[in-house]
């Protein structure tokens, strides 16, 4: 059963607000930090070059925050083509950003990405990559979502 919009309307420009693009960036966050995560302990287990764990990383991360995405929206009735098209709609612009700068951190932080899976300086680099891509990323979220983009476009969906 999909909702016309007429229940829950599309945020504009005045109504997109920290709240919501917070909370839509945790959500973005949620799907990219388990393909994250689990790419760079797959990556770092197996011993791969360091560019070969992030486009690992960043290829889960891109199926999980689209997966996460598309539960939700599938749960609304739609079909599978539709819950694909929203979730790229709606997450491609901040899994990408977010991307951008998890994998920026793990590679600019010394030694972080050659660090094993026992190491503090792993999972502490890998936990300040995923806090910044959060703080920097739910500004451009907010913008989205002030123009009926990004996460916006899930929101006719929601119950």
């Amino acid at each position: 059963m999909e909702h016309s919009g007429h229940d829950h309307p599309t945020p504009g420009p005045r109504s997109a607000t920290w709240a919501m693009a917070a909370q839509a960036t945790l959500h973005c966050l949620t799907g990219c930090a388990i393909g994250e995560v689990l790419g760079m302990v797959i990556g770092t287990w197996r011993g791969l070059p360091g560019l070969t764990t992030v486009v690992l990383s960043v290829a889960l991360a891109f199926v999980f925050g689209y997966a996460l995405t598309m539960r939700g929206v599938l749960r609304a009735g739609v079909g599978l083509r539709t819950a694909l098209k929203v979730a790229l709609a709606a997450d491609t612009v901040s899994i990408a950003v977010m991307e951008v700068l998890d994998n920026a951190v793990m590679l600019l932080v010394p030694g972080a990405m050659n660090a094993g899976l026992d190491s503090g300086l792993f999972w502490a680099a890998l936990a300040g990559s995923l806090v910044t891509a959060f703080v920097l990323t739910t500004p451009l979220n907010k913008w989205l979502i002030g123009r009926g983009k990004g996460h916006a476009v899930v929101h006719r969906y929601h119950h």
